[in-house]
């Protein structure tokens, strides 16, 4: 019931929905970084809501949602691709965090993170004729989850309501929508319907969101309600790097650079900005990188 990504629908009304749930990807997407828990919880809510976005689109790319602000958390950036392979990073003041970490009030952890002058921005890059498209809306209310629905207000004129959550071994995320021109027939039971969908997110809480399997959290949150839930599609950590690309891009810096720096400090070590993964170089390895030419009029022996 974990590291999933599930579909859901009213039967016989015009409403959708989405559950994330992960565990172990979020474990990986983390190894080789240290974030604060303000820091960590957004960033597992951001991710969250990246593979929600993902699931509501048809697309065969990658989306990227980006969060930049003025406050303590300058940047946060989560990569969902079509077939919900995952990576996040979070760049922020170590210092700026710490001093807002003992503050409870509703919102106030979110909006010292992110400030008072804070985007979102959500990039869909296609395979299909390389076509992207970008949509920048501000941030909004007190949570991501709220900034989230203001985005589909704005960008997708779809009325939506989500629910984010993260803590150290999940992060989490519910989406109820109503679908699109649904207010051509019958606007009152329309109307209707999506005022139950709203009123039954409102009745999930964190800790159902994070722990409960998701059958016991709809059954929950929408009582009584004729719910049909699809099989659950598998959502993978995976970031680009990898020693391969890190060779090359050792190369493209110069042998002279790079002994340079194997010269100093002993070892070359480049670090992924998104996973954080360090690739360490040993002068064997440097070696390798750059072969001495053969002689002048010689060939390279290949054994």
């Amino acid at each position: 019931m974990t590291d999933l990504v599930r579909r859901f629908i009213f039967e016989k009304r015009p409403v959708r929905g989405h559950w994330v749930r992960l565990t172990g990807a979020w474990r990986e997407l983390r190894a080789h970084a240290d974030y604060p828990p303000a820091v960590r919880d957004l960033l597992g809510q951001a991710v969250a809501a990246s593979v929600l976005l993902a699931a509501t689109l048809k697309f065969r790319g990658t989306l990227t949602f980006q969060l930049q602000g003025d406050g303590a958390l300058s940047l946060l950036v989560a990569q969902c691709t079509h077939d919900f392979r995952l990576r996040a990073v979070a760049r922020f003041d170590a210092a700026a965090v710490l001093e807002i970490a003992g503050d409870t009030r509703r919102g106030a952890v979110f909006r010292q993170l992110v400030g008072t002058d804070g985007r979102i921005t959500v990039t869909i890059e296609a395979d299909e004729k390389s076509m992207r498209y970008q949509s920048v809306v501000p941030l909004a209310g007190t949570s991501l989850a709220e900034s989230l629905e203001a985005y589909f207000a704005s960008s997708e004129q779809l009325p939506t309501r989500v629910l984010l959550a993260a803590d150290d071994t999940h992060g989490a995320g519910l989406l109820v929508q109503r679908l699109p021109d649904a207010d051509a027939q019958h606007p009152q039971e329309v109307a209707v319907a999506w005022d139950e969908a709203q009123r039954g997110i409102e009745h999930v809480d964190a800790a159902l969101l994070l722990h409960a399997p998701v059958e016991k959290l709809l059954a929950q949150g929408f009582p009584g309600r004729d719910l049909r839930l699809f099989r659950g599609t598998p959502v993978h950590f995976e970031c680009r790097c990898s020693s391969g690309r890190v060779a090359g891009l050792l190369r493209a810096l110069g042998e002279d650079e790079v002994r340079d720096v194997l010269k100093e400090q002993g070892a070359v070590t480049v670090t992924c900005e998104f996973c954080h993964r360090p690739y360490r170089f040993s002068a064997a390895d440097v070696e390798t990188l750059f072969p001495e030419d053969p002689p002048e009029g010689g060939s390279a022996a290949i054994h």
